[in-house]
């Protein structure tokens, strides 16, 4: 990697919605952050320096908003990422970043639904804490190490179609898409494998109507709970996830 690679570019979407572990592993690689706060008026660039990684972070909206005037920044991230997929750059999307990476990708992004009680369809809308269940694909370096299943946090109502090409990695019952690797080091995870355990609270503060549509009443305090129950065994394999992203989208 030369000198141009030895800073990360975050697009940041919300305050509470940063960078977090994988801040820590960039870090511990010797990498730092360019953190941009698109929510601020920071400005999406029209394009990256060769092998400069790029994190794309959740939020609040989606791709169905990009014409939304409120959300400028959305268009030019996926003109952005439509650069960096033509040529293969290190991307890693998160949530919303992995919707927009899918976009970029060619691929359909939309609201997720199940069928109702009447057999209407219905928002399928996954908030709080689930297994993903991962592909058993003993050559794929995204998941040396990661157990089969994992407990994660999921905060979407949105799912997407894979990219052509893509491998697909994870999935829920609720949401198959769960991640997927697009080139040799774009990597979108739908769900939360970077938040800090003390994040979680805040979000679900923040987010009390979204937590509230998706779980009911309670759906705040199981989302607390939970994290008290499942975080700490859970960190270690979110840890080595991100890791061999990271270390997949640094490679030569």
């Amino acid at each position: 990697m030369g000198e141009r690679a030895k800073r990360a570019l975050v697009l940041q979407h919300a305050p509470t919605e940063g960078p977090e572990r994988v801040a820590t592993h960039l870090a511990a690689r010797g990498i730092g952050l360019d953190v941009r706060a698109l929510y601020d008026g920071d400005p999406v660039p029209g394009d990256l320096p060769p092998d400069q990684p790029l994190i794309v972070m959740g939020g609040s909206m989606g791709v169905g908003d990009v014409h939304d005037a409120r959300f400028p920044f959305l268009a030019a991230e996926i003109a952005l990422l439509t650069r960096l997929v033509a040529r293969d750059a290190p991307v890693l999307g998160i949530c919303l970043g992995s919707q927009l990476l899918a976009a970029a990708g060619g691929a359909r992004v939309y609201p997720n639904t199940r069928s109702g009680p009447s057999g209407a369809a219905e928002p399928a809308r996954e908030v709080g804490w689930g297994g993903v269940d991962f592909r058993s694909l003993p050559n794929e370096p995204t998941l040396t190490g990661v157990p089969p299943s994992v407990p994660m946090l999921h905060w979407h109502g949105d799912t997407f179609d894979l990219p052509s090409g893509a491998i697909h990695l994870a999935s829920t019952p609720l949401c198959r898409h769960q991640a997927f690797r697009l080139g040799r080091r774009q990597l979108g995870f739908q769900f939360h494998c970077e938040v800090e355990a003390e994040t979680i609270p805040i979000w679900v503060r923040e987010d009390a109507d979204f937590v509230y549509a998706a779980n009911g009443a309670n759906g705040g305090a199981t989302i607390v709970a939970d994290t008290g129950r499942y975080y700490s065994a859970a960190r270690p394999i979110w840890d080595r996830l991100l890791g061999n992203a990271i270390d997949l989208m640094l490679a030569d």
